[in-house]
């Protein structure tokens, strides 16, 4: 084979031809041959160029240094990493230059490792591992039938509604795995873009550029009472009868909360809030105690204490829908799952 002046130089540098003396003997080495492989790549890297950081500059050959010290042996490295074997000489002698340290003691035909080397080596080998750890793991989410998802919903959902519908898709898909948020609105929507979550069930169901949003289903919001209320013999009221009562309500930053300053703002009246929590049961103890009156989507089990009464002016229900970033590229499980929840429109709540 016809030999370059540049590759003479290069061999005349590393001499990189026979075995490695039992001084660099290492036998230990945990990366494993495909690790090194698809780490690795193929070809040469090209001249030097003035690194932003050295992550940027040594990654590239970090996999080759570990297969030759792993090897013990150039050619064979060369071999399994399938390049020529005087594109490995190179980049390994192009390593050291960027380094500024020599990582392999030559004596005439062998090498071995230099102390330097072997504590670089210690710190490779671990970054390689955590590269191919990370790489497994992704793959694993991305797995149809044991993939996982990450799913946002909100607290009023979480008692019997998401238990109910995670249970019905795994009859199907019974190895896929669910990363579960519960949260409120504005929280999801923000977690949603940052990639925390694949998908969210929403109220009020987001209209914005960057997300896809579609509608599922409506539940009926409820005013809720003490029992001993003078309302409470009722079964239906309009939201203006209870303009002077002092209500108890979310925290702003919560979709029902926006949802119940509207509907209030429609009645004609300005609600007098008496005190604004995080969670749709809590607030129903409180007005179990007296303390006012809540709007609120309906238990997933009866209360005691205090009596529901239907809302018949104005309509005061909440819609219910799915949301994701748009454009932004599925794993199989997430389009399995996000395809079940379209399929249950209208009936998402039954």
């Amino acid at each position: 084979m016809h030999r370059t002046a540049e590759d003479d130089a290069w061999a005349h540098k590393v001499r990189w031809e026979g075995a490695v003396s039992p001084v660099g003997n290492r036998k230990d080495i945990s990366v494993t041959s495909d690790t090194v492989r698809r780490a690795a790549g193929r070809g040469d890297f090209g001249p030097d160029i003035a690194p932003e950081s050295w992550a940027a500059t040594l990654t590239p050959r970090l996999a080759q240094f570990v297969a030759v010290a792993r090897h013990e042996h150039v050619t064979r490295a060369a071999l399994e990493l399938g390049v020529p074997q005087s594109t490995l000489s190179r980049a390994i002698a192009r390593l050291e230059d960027d380094l500024g340290v020599d990582l392999f003691a030559r004596r005439g035909r062998t090498v071995s490792l230099t102390p330097a080397g072997l504590t670089f080596l210690a710190s490779v080998e671990r970054a390689l591992a955590s590269v191919e750890q990370a790489a497994e793991t992704v793959r694993a989410d991305a797995d149809p039938a044991t993939g996982k998802v990450a799913f946002g919903f909100l607290h009023t959902l979480g008692s019997e509604t998401v238990p109910g519908l995670i249970r019905s898709f795994r009859a199907d898909h019974p190895q896929v795995r669910f990363s579960l948020v519960q949260t409120y609105g504005e929280a999801m929507i923000e977690r949603l873009r940052a990639g925390d979550l694949d998908l969210c069930l929403i109220s009020p169901v987001p209209d914005a550029p960057d997300l896809a949003a579609r509608r599922l289903d409506e539940q009926r919001l409820r005013l809720v009472v003490p029992e001993e209320h003078p309302l409470a013999r009722r079964r239906r009221v309009r939201l203006a009868e209870a303009a002077e009562e002092p209500f108890i309500t979310l925290e702003p930053g919560y979709g029902m909360r926006r949802i119940f300053d509207a509907l209030c703002a429609e009645a004609g009246f300005r609600p007098r809030i008496a005190f604004e929590g995080e969670e749709a049961e809590t607030l129903r103890g409180l007005v179990a105690a007296g303390l006012g009156v809540a709007l609120l989507p309906p238990p997933a089990v009866p209360r005691p204490g205090v009596r529901e009464l239907t809302v018949t002016e104005p309509r005061a229900v909440r819609e219910i829908g799915v949301a994701w970033v748009e454009g932004r590229p599925e794993t199989p499980p997430v389009t399995a799952f996000r395809k079940f929840l379209l399929g249950r429109r209208g009936r998402l709540l039954a």
